[in-house]
Order: structure tokens, then sequence, then C-alpha cells
């Protein structure tokens, strides 16, 4: 079954990452593009991963997870090859209603990470439901290079505009034709 496409706001939730490798590494970059209240538990971490943490003030224990870990926890990232402790987390979490992604095994996911791209508040994001997270990531790079960075100026123009209007369908006709003419003009296609 394919997982649902969902944007989650990450805001005042807190979020642990069980590793310190590069896979941890790989994912805590991804993380900090949405959010910074991020725990790392892990009994070594990489340059990399110690740099992330430094850089943007997170909570690092340099210990072994224990399931004490998991109190208050929104989303916990398990990236361990370890998977009896894969399975021994997700358990957990699952007991406790709590999202879970145990790297490389989907059998121990609640969601996925899609491969994204991100310019200012525009997200795209692509997934293969975890078949073939490669085509994911090759379709993002095609699509990274029809989209201009101009977006971001003018999503920021159009929240404006929205903020600056009454609600009601007057507002929705306007902003829709902005947007369409933004997009027609992009692509030089009418839609």
């Amino acid at each position: 079954m394919a997982y649902f496409p969902a944007f989650i706001k990450l805001d005042g939730r807190k979020i642990l990452l069980v590793g310190g490798g590069y896979i941890a590494g790989e994912k805590l970059e991804k993380l900090l593009d949405f959010t910074d209240d991020i725990t790392v538990v892990a009994p070594e971490i990489s340059e990399d991963v110690r740099g992330m943490i430094e850089g943007h003030g997170l909570t690092f224990h340099r210990r072994p997870y224990r399931p004490e870990d998991l109190e208050g926890v929104f989303v916990v990232i398990v990236a361990v090859d370890d998977l009896s402790l894969q399975k021994e987390i997700y358990d957990a979490c699952q007991s406790r209603h709590i999202l879970c992604n145990s790297v490389d095994s989907v059998d121990y996911c609640d969601f996925i990470f899609p491969s994204y791209t991100r310019k200012g508040a525009l997200t795209v994001a692509f997934s293969t439901s975890g078949i073939s997270p490669s085509v994911a990531k090759y379709l993002r790079r095609a699509i990274e290079t029809v989209i201009p960075d101009s977006i971001a100026d003018f999503l920021e123009e159009m929240k404006a505009l929205r903020a600056s209007l009454p609600k009601g369908k007057e507002r929705m006709r306007l902003l829709d034709e902005k947007a369409k003419a933004y997009i027609e003009k992009l692509f030089n296609k009418e839609l």
C-alpha cells in the first residue's frame, strides 16, 4: 500500500534521533530544514552529526537508547543497523502512539522520508513508497531544474497579498489568477 502524503508542522514537537552515523546525519540534515527541537541519542557520532548538533544547539546524549528517551516525543527516527533495536523502538513507539521511522526497514516505519526540494515556502516532495528512493531522488533533481529561484519571492508576494485582502470569493479569484499567470509565464504554456 502507498504512503499518504502529508506535510506535518513540527513546531513545538519533540523529535528523537537514535543513531549518529552517516545515515543519521542525512536524516538530521533534512529534519533541520523544518525544526531544531531534536534530541540525538548515540554512543558515537560522526563529525557531520557533531557539527549539526553544535551548530543548531541540539540536545545530545552520548549513550545507547533507553526506553525513557521516548517521553514527550512526537516522532522517532531510528538510524541504526541493529534490526532488533529497530523493532524494539518501533514496538515501544506503537504502544505510545509515537510516529516512527526506522531507516531502510519499512516494516518498522509509520512514515518514510520523501525526496524533496525546498525553495522558500515551496516544498515539493517525491516518493515511490519506499520501492525505489533512487527514482524519487533523480526525479526530484530533474524537477528542481524547472523551479525558478524567483518562486520564493513570488510566494512572499502572494502571502502579503493574501493577508491584505478580505476572505471571500473575490480574494480566491484574484489569487488564483495571479498564480495561474505566474506559472503560465514560467512554462510558456496556457493552463
